[in-house]
């Protein structure tokens, strides 16, 4: 058997580095027909064209890799279905699953080779060729989106925050109001409000200070500081900075800490935890794409409906990657949970993969 496995995975790899090698020059040739034109009005020189367009190849591999994935299994299978190997093998007692069972193995090997592409070398290619498309080519500046106004949200303390701006270049905050509600006795313990705050040996320094105190009794007490400092406010500058980033161009860990920047200060971040599910739930698309290149191994020879099944194979792919679009666009918008909007694709095309797999044995 282990000659068997190696057989198998050896023939499979070849297909496998074939079909990357022309699915990449495939795809750069369409992206360079469709962009270059647009990169030369924008003065692009032919240098920053090419790191531009070397710098997509991550991108393209990561989006692609199903596809692959599922190309190299189904000309395998019509080898082995072609030169009678598959009949030769179940002949000698070894099921379909068990003959496949190596390419089930990389197709899941894989998928974490796919993951940790794309936690180490996607997320810097895209902020590269970013870098390179908006500072050398369009002759911007890159950066973070560092004034923000009218910023309200809950405190880790359950304290409700309103600032009326915030200016990311000075760090500093205007018009501040942090009030302190009793939930369970329905009534306001604390009012601060300030005319400005600036972040000064990692505190935020209030001006203009009033703290007010309420009392159950109905009592208030009223305390002014020209300048105090605040140790219960736990949010820093960069809490209030929107990254330039797009989820793509972060890694996992740090689109989940720019989540949680988000979740501090009470912004919506369905969207980016969306794309988190999806770092995790998308590799795994090229162990479950793998299934559907089985049934072909069980088809005969001279079987017309191989060709059918072929391009079957090749309609799931695309209607893998067409539903995960759309519920990816369903959980951005609320209509799904962002786990379920992630994982629902992979879900379904288990299941009917897992049925497809049970048929061929039968």
């Amino acid at each position: 058997m282990r000659l068997l496995d190696r057989y198998i995975i050896w023939e499979y790899v070849k297909i496998f580095l074939i079909i990357t090698m022309a699915f990449s020059v495939l795809f750069l040739v369409i992206d360079i027909s469709d962009r270059m034109p647009r990169l030369l009005r924008k003065g692009a020189t032919m240098q920053d064209m090419f790191s531009y367009f070397m710098l997509r190849l991550p991108y393209l591999f990561t989006l692609t890799s199903p596809v692959v994935v599922l190309l190299s299994g189904l000309f395998l299978m019509d080898a082995l279905s072609k030169y009678s190997e598959s009949i030769a093998i179940r002949a000698a007692g070894i099921s379909i699953f068990r003959m496949v069972l190596p390419l089930l193995l990389f197709g899941l090997f894989f998928s974490g080779v796919v993951m940790i592409f794309g936690e180490l070398v996607l997320p810097k290619a895209e902020e590269m060729r970013h870098v390179i498309y908006t500072e050398k080519i369009k002759k911007m500046k890159v950066e973070d989106k560092k004034l923000r106004s009218h910023i309200h949200y809950i405190g880790s303390d359950n304290n409700l925050y309103y600032i009326d701006f915030f200016d990311g270049y000075r760090n500093t905050l205007k018009t501040i109001d942090i009030t302190t509600f009793d939930g369970d006795a329905g009534r306001i313990q604390r009012k601060i409000t300030a005319n400005s705050a600036s972040w000064s040996d990692s505190n935020w320094v209030f001006e203009n200070c009033h703290i007010r105190t309420f009392h159950p009794d109905g009592r208030s007490d009223a305390t002014y500081f020209p300048t105090t400092t605040i140790e219960e406010v736990d949010v820093t500058p960069i809490d209030f900075i929107k990254s330039a980033k797009k989820p793509m161009q972060m890694n996992y860990y740090e689109l989940r800490d720019y989540i949680n920047r988000l979740k501090k200060i009470g912004e919506n971040y369905r969207s980016e935890l969306v794309e988190l599910y999806l770092k995790i739930s998308f590799p795994f698309a090229n162990f479950i794409i793998m299934l559907f290149s089985i049934p072909l191994v069980s088809a005969s020879t001279r079987s017309k409906g191989r060709g059918i099944i072929f391009g079957l194979g090749l309609l799931v792919c695309f209607l893998y990657l067409s539903v995960l679009r759309i519920c990816q666009s369903l959980g951005h918008n609320g209509v799904l949970s962002p786990a379920l909007a992630a994982w629902m694709p992979n879900l379904i095309f288990l299941a009917v993969g897992s049925l497809f797999v049970a048929k061929a044995e039968v």
